[in-house]
């Protein structure tokens, strides 16, 4: 999020906090802005009126609740927290404070997932009946801190990926999740954690959402995707299987040196087209669509066309959008923290679902 915050004119950065020093050092020079080594100086920083969270998802919680009694407006990375009672604790903090509380950046933020919900709402093609989504990725092979491979301090696909996926598919169905029945797999015993789900989602509106996700490094869906990467830069097919390749070195090495402020930091790519998080297909009763990075593809009745979107020129400014919407002009933001919650519910009854080996009822 840095380079967007950056390059919006409507924010201006005026300070950030981190334990490590490398980091505040470059932050430092980055955007010449003031550094604390701890979240308490940072919320007391009469400057500040609007905090972004990235901490780990165990510190969310204990973070946003410091935040919102020091009167800010809060911007929490997903998944929102590791329980349903942190999350309520959050909303009534920000609630108590009289702070907006926003959870992203996840995919339902993307130009073509709003477009392809304005879409849904104008009515031509009928109401939404079945979503597939599948994501195949090396999320499970990227270096990794212990705590990132440890299910039960927020770790795996499901806390980290599933988040987009529920995101992305309870947007497009417009109605409430009814039940959960999925299966979760770690399979590699050195990486114990989920590195793969399916999940089928049943929705109150009698719409069905099938997700897939595997993170195990081996087929790559941005292939699907014309090697346009979940980041909106183009992708070379020759590196396949980098990932695995990497963690031959020492990993907790290899995470602290790519963490901002390492030696090997390298900042996101700047965008060539929009985000995205693998292959979409929405059903409706009268036609098909198809989200892509550059807009959205309609299969209606008798003709298939590209309604296209103009390439971003910044990442992820739809998250700004809703932000500034809510901290500057009062308007209650989509990606509250009720709906964040809800989403976290969704990614528990997956693992539920697969450890029990039933559907779950939400």
């Amino acid at each position: 999020m840095a380079p967007t915050f950056a390059g919006d004119p409507r924010l201006r950065i005026v300070a950030g906090s981190d334990p490590r020093e490398e980091a505040r050092r470059q932050f430092e020079r980055d955007f010449g802005a003031r550094a604390y080594a701890g979240v308490e100086a940072l919320c007391a920083d009469e400057a500040v009126e609007a905090l972004y969270v990235a901490t780990p998802h165990q510190f969310h919680a204990a973070h946003v609740a410091a935040a919102a009694a020091a009167g800010k407006h809060l911007l929490v990375e997903k998944p929102m927290a590791l329980s349903l009672d942190e999350c309520r604790a959050m909303i009534a903090a920000a609630r108590q404070a009289g702070v907006h509380l926003l959870v992203g950046h996840s995919h339902s933020f993307d130009a073509p997932i709003r477009l392809a919900r304005s879409i849904v709402e104008d009515g031509t093609l009928g109401a939404v009946r079945m979503i597939h989504a599948l994501n195949y990725t090396d999320f499970l092979y990227r270096p990794r801190r212990p705590e990132e491979l440890d299910t039960a301090s927020g770790g795996g696909v499901v806390f980290n990926q599933a988040a987009h996926h529920v995101d992305v598919v309870r947007l497009l169905a417009g109605s409430p999740v009814r039940s959960v029945r999925a299966v979760a797999g770690a399979w590699d015993a050195a990486r114990s954690t989920e590195g793969a789900y399916a999940a089928l989602l049943m929705f109150e509106s009698g719409c069905v959402a099938s997700l897939v996700y595997s993170g195990y490094a081996h087929f790559d869906s941005d292939e699907l995707m014309d090697w346009m990467g979940e980041l909106g830069a183009r992708k070379e097919p020759a590196g396949y299987g980098a990932a695995r390749k990497l963690l031959q070195a020492d990993e907790l090495a290899l995470k602290n040196a790519r963490n901002y402020g390492g030696a090997s930091f390298r900042g996101p790519p700047a965008p060539q087209a929009h985000q995205h998080f693998g292959p979409l297909i929405v059903s409706c009763e009268r036609g098909d669509l198809r989200p892509l990075p550059h807009g959205v593809m309609i299969y209606g009745d008798g003709e298939r066309r590209l309604e296209a979107l103009p390439a971003p020129r910044l990442a992820r400014l739809e998250v700004v959008d809703e932000l500034y919407a809510a901290a500057v002009d009062g308007r209650a933001p989509l990606h509250s923290g009720e709906w964040a919650m809800e989403t976290l519910s969704v990614c528990l009854a997956i693992l539920r679902s697969s450890k029990e080996q039933r559907e779950i009822a939400l």
